[in-house]
């Protein structure tokens, strides 16, 4: 740990000289995926689209340099689309620009409470709403994204306004839409749903929205979009061309320039619309923050309310000069992790590279076609709403499902208002009926005690739900550093997903800080579903034992058989994976089927890692079954060794940092060898342990922090493959022993 702090970069303009060279890398390529984003943001929020660039410039220029997070990157975001153009529609009853300035004004006034929130500290917001509902509201987001955008996908312009309407028009849109256009609409779905699929990582490293607009463009001007026009199908009906279907931008970006208009602010409408961008856009931006600081790998903790100020002060100037609320977007922020990102600077750069292209370079945004940004927008919007995340909802629970989808039918057939309510209703029904105290439902009940030699016990009782979470958050925020905290529910009558999630997020932070979190009581708490963030609830009945599935006993078989010891359960406890390259960006959940064994004091771990990882706009499962040597006594450098290929080689020919070894050639053309310290790393790699990775070339190492992580084919390994993994694991420990000082 103290070796991984010194590390930590600096922030500021220090921060910015420092790492200067991979902030502008990786902005340029967060700029790369934003551009068409933003353009289509815009589009489907009924702004024009230099609204979606203003937001995105500000984002980056204005709240880079002083927001509270380091990683995030600031623009407009999918998830306001429905209160956007819903507002636009209301407000401006049939009036596009009436609707559009009259929702820069409510734009405004949302960014001063968000500003408020800030200042109030309310950045623990994200705390109190219950997942599920969180997670059907962006869903029904997503839905409502579908619903609007499918329409110009096909060329086609729908006859309904509300989201279930044009659901139900989407078979006439699709027999009657514009033939080309939907080529070319379809083509850039198709390659946002492919190239995920695509095993290169070269080819995974071009930002899927980029390539859309590479391939959308030229298939613009092979059906002429820039001149009205009209043409014959294979059905021989004639269709209609023309710059309608294209982006249009003003020649000069000042001239893009909106002022609000506030003469209807004081209305219900408006209220309503202030009061929805201000609490959804706070939820959803301090959610991503949340969830980027879990992929940070420096493990730098966000300062929220200070990140809400800075978000609301760069939407009110975005309100002031026309341009979309903006909130922490999730994909660009994870984009910008994976590419390298040190400090806020990336934000800063990202905004910076979109105001020079725009600036001098709007003849060629007018050439994208409407239906490529329909497509991103169609994709974006499944990915909120897809099937999965219904049946990942089921088996944390049904009861998380009722909330679900409860959350989801109301927003569509109402707001998001009403329907986030309707999901925290149904979420306080469900807790009433399972047992959980009226008297506690917004009140934590808890003791602390000092047990002394850096202990301390939390004791929970009662219930511990969604609603009274932020009374048990004051005690864990008042908990000192790098102490033993044992959280005891045996006094509780129920735990529900939300606080379980919420438990887990603490868990990994305080265990960052050096501390240990021990959980205890919940032996007679029943779990719902055998998800590890289930709720649970206290039940009479004892356990009679664990039913092992096939797989599992195969594995405990090996156990035995190598005098190994096995545990199938599961274990939150994952910050030590996070730290090593094979899971930058992801979002570890849990680990299981653990097979341990102790060799010369050296612990072995085989085990199960699962979690996701965001990749270009879409969220791909990990399950991977990788093996940790921890507790080694010979003094490691950190290294990366993994598989080489053709463009690494070739990086080697220009001085890439490839720790080659003349006398094995085998070794040295197989793997590409990385690490800072290349003298030690060289004095490690021995004749004996490149002759054992010589005989196991399918098995890939990474060193951090004196821990190995060894990895194979990032799939869940079988018994047998375990015992392979094991048997391998025990000659690389035998092989690093030999290099103790002792030896």
């Amino acid at each position: 740990m103290k070796n991984n702090t010194m590390q930590i970069p600096a922030d500021g303009l220090d921060g910015l000289k420092q790492n200067w060279k991979d902030d502008m890398l990786s902005g340029f390529l967060v700029f790369l995926i934003a551009l068409p984003l933003c353009l289509g943001i815009a589009l489907a929020s009924g702004f024009p689209p230099i609204g979606g660039i203003f937001t995105a410039i500000i984002g980056g220029l204005i709240v880079g340099p002083i927001c509270g997070s380091r990683l995030t990157i600031k623009g407009p975001a999918a998830g306001l689309i429905a209160i956007a153009v819903g507002s636009v529609e209301a407000l401006g009853k049939g009036d596009a620009m009436a609707g559009y300035k009259l929702t820069l004004a409510v734009i405004v006034v949302a960014s001063l409470i968000q500003i408020v929130f800030g200042l109030i500290k309310a950045g623990k917001l994200n705390d109190f709403f219950p997942a599920s509902a969180v997670h059907g509201m962006l869903a029904a987001i997503g839905i409502i994204i579908i619903s609007k955008q499918i329409h110009t996908l096909f060329g086609v312009k729908p006859e309904a306004k509300e989201p279930l309407e044009l659901l139900a028009e989407i078979p006439h849109t699709i027999a009657s839409m514009n033939p080309e256009i939907a080529i070319i609409g379809l083509v850039s779905l198709a390659i946002l749903i492919t190239l995920p699929l695509v095993k290169n990582k070269y080819i995974k490293m071009i930002p899927a929205p980029m390539l859309v607009i590479l391939i959308a463009i030229p298939l613009g001007h092979l059906f002429d979009l820039e001149h009205e026009h009209k043409y014959l199908f294979l059905d021989g009906h004639e269709y209609t061309l023309g710059p309608k279907f294209l982006v249009t931008l003003p020649a000069n970006i000042a001239d893009g320039i909106t002022f609000p208009d506030f003469s209807q602010i004081f209305t219900f409408e408006s209220f309503k619309y202030i009061l929805m961008f201000a609490l959804v856009g706070s939820i959803e931006s301090l959610l991503t923050v949340k969830a980027i600081d879990g992929l940070d790998p420096f493990k730098r903790k966000s300062n929220y309310n200070k990140d809400l100020v800075a978000v609301g002060i760069g939407n009110t100037v975005a309100g002031l000069i026309g341009g979309l609320p903006m909130i922490s977007e999730v994909v660009r922020s994870s984009a910008n992790v994976n590419n390298g990102a040190k400090t806020r600077w990336a934000n800063f750069f990202h905004g910076g590279f979109l105001l020079v292209f725009v600036a001098f370079a709007p003849f060629l945004i007018h050439q994208i076609p409407l239906a490529a940004l329909a497509a991103m927008l169609v994709f974006t919007g499944y990915r909120l709403a897809s099937p999965k995340h219904f049946t990942s909802t089921f088996k944390i629970g049904r009861e998380q499902l009722v909330i679900f989808v409860v959350t989801i039918v109301v927003t569509l057939a109402t707001d998001l208002l009403v329907g986030i309510a309707a999901g925290i209703i149904t979420k306080f029904i469900i807790h009433i009926i399972s047992g959980a105290p009226l008297k506690y439902l917004f009140k934590a009940t808890v003791q602390i005690k000092d047990l002394g030699k850096d202990s301390i016990e939390l004791i929970v009782e009662n219930a511990a739900i969604f609603s009274n979470y932020l009374g048990f958050k004051k005690h864990l925020d008042s908990l000192p550093q790098g102490k033993h905290i044992v959280l005891n529910f045996a006094g509780t009558r129920m735990i529900d997903h939300t606080f379980m999630e919420n438990l887990h997020h603490f868990e990994h932070d305080y265990q960052l800080t050096g501390g240990k979190v021990e959980i205890r009581g919940m032996e007679k708490h029943k779990p719902v579903s055998a998800h590890p963030m289930a709720a649970r609830r206290v039940s009479k009945a004892q356990s009679t034992g664990v039913i092992l599935t096939e797989r599992q006993k195969q594995i405990e078989n090996t156990a035995l058989h190598t005098q190994a010891a096995f545990e199938s359960t599961l274990n939150l406890s994952v910050a030590i994976f996070r730290q090593f390259p094979l899971f930058a960006g992801a979002k570890l959940r849990y680990r299981e089927n653990t097979l341990t064994k102790v060799i010369e004091g050296v612990k072995i771990e085989i085990t199960d890692v699962k979690g996701s990882r965001l990749l270009q706009l879409s969220e791909t499962d990990i399950h991977a079954t990788v093996i940790l040597i921890s507790k080694l006594p010979v003094p490691l450098p950190d290294f990366v060794l993994e598989k080489e290929d053709i463009i690494d080689s070739l990086k080697g020919l220009s001085g890439y940092n490839d720790i080659d070894f003349m006398d094995y050639p085998r070794f040295s053309a197989h793997y590409l060898l990385k690490g800072k310290d290349t003298a030690r790393v060289r004095s490690l790699f021995t004749s004996q342990l490149i002759g054992l990775l010589e005989s196991n070339l399918h098995y890939y190492v990474e060193s951090k922090d004196n821990t190995l992580l060894v990895h194979r084919n990032q799939k869940l390994a079988d018994g047998k493959t375990y015992k392979d993994m094991l048997t391998f694991s025990e000659q690389l420990v035998e092989s690093l022993l030999k290099l103790s000082p002792q030896n």
